[in-house]
């Protein structure tokens, strides 16, 4: 499964949501609904009563359901996902990605991966760790260490994503991707229920020749446009910015179903520097690749790159003869 079937799949699941809030917008009862309400009738027998009336006053103070003419579950939505959200940050910017040090390597860390001997050669050392790299390791100039499976420094976390944290970046990717969204769904659904309530769908306007014209939906948009300025900018904003995150979110995904680092693609490309890939000695020229090199090298199924992800692999002693 390459990346342009992955995004064929993206678009199509894009597609599919916006006919289903074509299709629901404006009812009383959605299928979301349905089974929200569904939860809230097996729970309320265990809720005690005060809990329950406190909740619901809290609540609706806070995001004033009234003005956004939504329920309290979907407002309460965004401030959840805002929650895991900023654990998943902590996370990325507090847990350590993988760094090589001299103890991890006398443990087996050298073992992890196999050289595949095109990006990665047994017997090369680090400059300045002065250290033997490990397979798909990389010496990060930003931390200034080895990290092993090392995929790219991020400045949004100020951390580099390796080995221990690749898993909490990608939960974080989609976790703020997912508050984008629905912040743009809450919004584009406000203004939704402000046009059809105004009657300007059916509206009509005179034109700069006295004639009595249709208000179509250029019109719509400029006067909403004209009436929240702000909102419509916003809306905007988080549009952009969600399909950005979802596709980088996207492409990451797709490296963690093929079992590859956005270094590896990077150099896959042709991309390479004498620092990140010094020239071969003898030695290793005469140690010709395998005959098994195949693109993806590291790939072992899907479901086992995903396992790889979010349980990483540990060093494992290499048993003497």
């Amino acid at each position: 499964m390459d990346f342009l079937t992955l995004f064929a799949i993206y678009v199509a699941v894009v597609l599919t949501c916006i006919l289903l809030i074509c299709r629901y917008s404006g009812q009383q009862q959605t299928p979301l609904n349905t089974l929200l309400n569904c939860i809230a009738n097996v729970a309320a027998p265990f809720t005690p009563k005060w809990l329950t009336e406190l909740s619901q006053r809290t609540l609706h103070r806070l995001f004033h359901q009234r003005e956004m003419d939504t329920t309290l579950t979907n407002l309460a939505v965004p401030y959840i996902l805002l929650a895991v959200k900023s654990f998943f940050f902590y996370l990325c910017i507090s847990r350590d990605p993988g760094t090589i040090t001299k103890v991890k390597v006398s443990a087996g860390q050298l073992h992890v991966y196999p050289y595949e001997r095109k990006l990665f050669h047994p017997g090369i050392s680090c400059p300045t760790c002065q250290l033997i790299k490990p397979a798909r390791s990389k010496h990060c100039r930003v931390c200034n260490r080895c990290v092993q499976r090392f995929d790219h420094h991020c400045v949004w976390v100020n951390n580099c994503i390796g080995a221990q944290n690749t898993r909490y970046f990608l939960l974080y990717l989609f976790s703020l991707c997912a508050m984008a969204g629905d912040i743009a769904l809450l919004t584009g659904d406000m203004l939704l229920h402000v046009t059809l309530r105004s009657g300007l769908l059916g509206a009509s306007y005179i034109d700069e020749y006295e004639q009595q014209q249709q208000a179509g939906p250029l019109f719509v948009i400029q006067h909403l446009f004209l009436t929240f300025p702000r909102i419509i900018f916003m809306l905007g904003f988080l549009v952009f910015v969600f399909f950005l995150l979802a596709g980088y979110a996207l492409f990451h995904s797709f490296l963690a179903l093929v079992n590859q680092t956005s270094n590896e693609w990077y150099k896959s490309q042709g991309y390479t520097c004498q620092h990140c890939q010094p020239t071969p000695t003898a030695n290793q020229l005469s140690s010709t690749a395998p005959d098994h090199f195949k693109r993806y090298y590291y790939s072992r199924g899907i479901l086992r790159n995903l396992g790889e992800i979010f349980f990483p692999l540990k060093p494992v002693r290499k048993k003497a003869n």
